[in-house]
Parts: C-alpha cells; sequence; structure tokens
C-alpha cells in the first residue's frame, strides 16, 4: 500500500474524508493523518512563520512540519482546503511549496467543495500511487524493443509507434468511437513501416478511453496522463535530468507537471471554464473562418490588446470577439486576444499553483498554435518555452516508453 498523507483542513468534520479515502484505496494507496500533539502545533507553527488565524490552519501547518521532520513517514501528501477559504488557498500554496523545498515526496493539491466525490480524484489519486510504485519505471530513460502507445484523448486519438528510442510512425484521428479512432490512428502509425500489430512487444494507453482500449487491447500499461505526459514531455525534450515544468492545454483540461529527473513531484489540473482550454481555440478558429492550424499564424500578425475579452466563459467569450469583430476589429487582432485570454486564465487558473521551473516544455496539440506559445511566454514573462519535435502526441510517446521493458507480449 502506498502511504498517502492528508495535510488538510476541514475534511475530517464532511463527508469529503470519506471520498478522500475511497478515490485512495481505489489505487492502492492509503491515507493516514500526521498525529501530532497540541504542543507541537504551537511549534510547528512559529517555525513555518506564516500567520493564520485559522486553528484548523495552523493543526494542517504542524501535519506538514511532522513530514518534512520526519515524524511521519508518507510515500506521498496529499492537502486539501476548502475552495470557500481564500486563508486555505495560501496556506494550502505554502505548505506545498514547503514540502517540496525539504522533502522528494510527491505532492497534489485539490480545493474541494462540499460536494466532493471519489470519481473527481481518482486520476489525482491515481498519478501519486503511480509515480511511487512506478518509480523505476518513470525514471528509465530510454525505450527498447518495438511499443505502441496510445492516447486517447477528450477531441482526438494519438498513436505512436517507437522503435528502438525513436518514433518511427504516428496516427492521429479525431476521438468518436474509441476503439474505431484506435483502429484509424493504429493503421496510420503502421504505414510506411514492415510492421503489424503482431509484431509489437508491448502496447501502452492514457487518456479518457484508456481502460476500454486497455482491456479490448490486452494492453501491458494502463495509466493515467499525468505521469505518462510528464514521461513523454521530458523525453522528446531531451530534458529526462534536472527540473523542469510540463503544460498540457488540452481540449477540455489542462495539466501543469513540475518534474525532478524525470520524476513528477507536483501536478495540477482541470480548469474552471472551457474558456482556458483548446475548445475556446477551436470555436474561434471557426467563428474566424479559419483552419486550427492557422490561427497561430494569424494571431502572431495582431495585437490582442486591441480586442480584449472580459470573461471566462467560453460563451461569453465567443461573444466579446464577435463584437469586437461587428466593431470593424480585425481577425488578426481576435485571434491574438483569443489565445491571450487562455494564456492568461491557465495562469490565473493553475499556473499559480505550482512553483514553476525552468524550462517550461509546452505539449499537447495546442502547442503548435504559435500565437498561443507566443502568449503563454508574454503572460510569464519571457520564460524560456520548449516545444519539442511530436509535442502534439505527447501522451501516446510517453505511454510508448513507458512500456518499454515490461516484457513481452503473449502473441
Amino acid at each position: 500500500m502506498v502511504k498517502i498523507a492528508l495535510v488538510s483542513c476541514g475534511t475530517e468534520y464532511s463527508g469529503v474524508q470519506g471520498e478522500i479515502e475511497k478515490a485512495a484505496n481505489t489505487f492502492g494507496g492509503e491515507i493516514i493523518i500526521p498525529e501530532i500533539d497540541l504542543s507541537y502545533i504551537d511549534e510547528s507553527y512559529k517555525k513555518f512563520g506564516f500567520s493564520a488565524e485559522s486553528s484548523s490552519l495552523r493543526l494542517t501547518i504542524a501535519r506538514a512540519m511532522s513530514i518534512v521532520e520526519g515524524r511521519t513517514q508518507a510515500d506521498a501528501v496529499f492537502i486539501a482546503t476548502c475552495f470557500r477559504c481564500a486563508e486555505g488557498a495560501l496556506v494550502r500554496n505554502e505548505v506545498r511549496r514547503f514540502i517540496q523545498e525539504n522533502t522528494r515526496i510527491p505532492v497534489v493539491t485539490y480545493s474541494f467543495t462540499e460536494r466532493t466525490k471519489a470519481d473527481e480524484l481518482f486520476i489525482r489519486m491515481e498519478a501519486l500511487t503511480t509515480t511511487v510504485a512506478r518509480k523505476s519505471v518513470l525514471a528509465r530513460e530510454k525505450q527498447e524493443g518495438l511499443t505502441l502507445g496510445i492516447d486517447s484523448g477528450s477531441t482526438t486519438t494519438k498513436v505512436v509507434l517507437m522503435e528502438s528510442n525513436k518514433v518511427i510512425g504516428t496516427g492521429w484521428t479525431a476521438t468518436k468511437d474509441i476503439m474505431g479512432s484506435v483502429e484509424i490512428g493504429a493503421k496510420e502509425a503502421f504505414e510506411g513501416t514492415t510492421y503489424s500489430m503482431d509484431d509489437v512487444d508491448g502496447i501502452g494507453t492514457t487518456g479518457y478511453g484508456r481502460l476500454t482500449i486497455g482491456k479490448k487491447l490486452n494492453a501491458e500499461l494502463i495509466q493515467e496522463e499525468l505521469s505518462v505526459n510528464a514521461k513523454g514531455a521530458v523525453y522528446l525534450a531531451g530534458h529526462q535530468k534536472g527540473e523542469a515544468t510540463v503544460l498540457d492545454i488540452g481540449g477540455m483540461d489542462n495539466k501543469v507537471i513540475t518534474v525532478n529527473d524525470g520524476i513528477p513531484d507536483n501536478f495540477t489540473m482541470g480548469g474552471i471554464c472551457a474558456g482556458a482550454s483548446g475548445r475556446f481555440l477551436d470555436m474561434t478558429a471557426r467563428r474566424l473562418d479559419v483552419d486550427i492550424k492557422d490561427l497561430g499564424p494569424l494571431a502572431m500578425k495582431g495585437d490582442y490588446r486591441n480586442a480584449l475579452l472580459n470573461s471566462y466563459c467560453i460563451v461569453f467569450g465567443i461573444q466579446d470577439l464577435v463584437t469586437t469583430l461587428a466593431a470593424g476589429g480585425s481577425k488578426e487582432d481576435v485571434a491574438a486576444a483569443a489565445c491571450h485570454s487562455v494564456a492568461e486564465q491557465v495562469y490565473e487558473q493553475q499556473l499559480q499553483e505550482i512553483d514553476i521551473r525552468e524550462p517550461l516544455i509546452q505539449v499537447g496539440g495546442t502547442s503548435l498554435i504559435s500565437g498561443l506559445i507566443k502568449a503563454v511566454g508574454e503572460t510569464l514573462g519571457g520564460i524560456d518555452i520548449i516545444v519539442p519535435e511530436y509535442s502534439q502526441y505527447i501522451g501516446a510517446v510517453g505511454a510508448a516508453l513507458l512500456v518499454s521493458g515490461m516484457g513481452k507480449r503473449q502473441k
């Protein structure tokens, strides 16, 4: 069992506690709560040096201190505070930073509501347990044999064929029928090679459809996308040693992962509204009557300040763009404004929850939109951004890498 220390405020007094434990148990994790006495709470609070009025948050700080000082032995840490509490959000972030700076224990933070259910926590718990249980696999730097990686995303399905540490085939198609999309992607990946599915040594799956695909194809690896994407990103960027941050702005949700020597140690995902996702950019392209591939170059020619967006909502955001066009605004300015809107929302909703480590490796289909890359860089004050080759196939590449070395398939 992977021991996951719960450092939280308020979960014990609500139905959330049981849901957190249920989610952890689903993936072989065991929630433990650091046990401390009253004198240690005061001692820890003084050492920590962060003012908190809430006694429950002071307890949260003391529990974090007990992990750092070795009083509580844990394999991973789950930090949770109520989304209604501003002070809780501040403490949550400071505690996360404190644990990361003083340990090598993987951490995830979460802002819970009264209606939080276990299935909302699954991918975070799966990523935590995976990072601990498969640390040696995640640290592997080379791919061996012939492996197939499949990423069944919310909007597209990506397939990658790898051999001897190189990508030798790729496939990309819209996600419709799950297995039908895999079949189309696999056909493209094998095209131009001398191989067929019977020659593959291992199959790895990730993404929303990973369980269905994994079962149908008898895959050796079925893994959540947080750890898989992190592995694929640092491999493609040639940055498997040292620190980095991985940013994947997806079609429905976003992922931000900090990595140390190829191992994820903090991640956040989700978002408040689809206005901070690739879906908004797709809708913008359609409204401008351009192919999504042309949105980036169009945005590079525009000035986002001429078409400011005032809404996080994807619906009202499009309404703002329509209003700008009706007033005589240019397509270039509207495209630039859409890219900046997404970049700013990702920063405000997610990037502020982590400590960004350079380089920032931007991946996923949206990494091909040059205007978005520019907008992210400007939003982050000129940070070094790497967009590696095959960046849009990141999950499939990670799956093909991680399944390598897991043993030959049963033909």
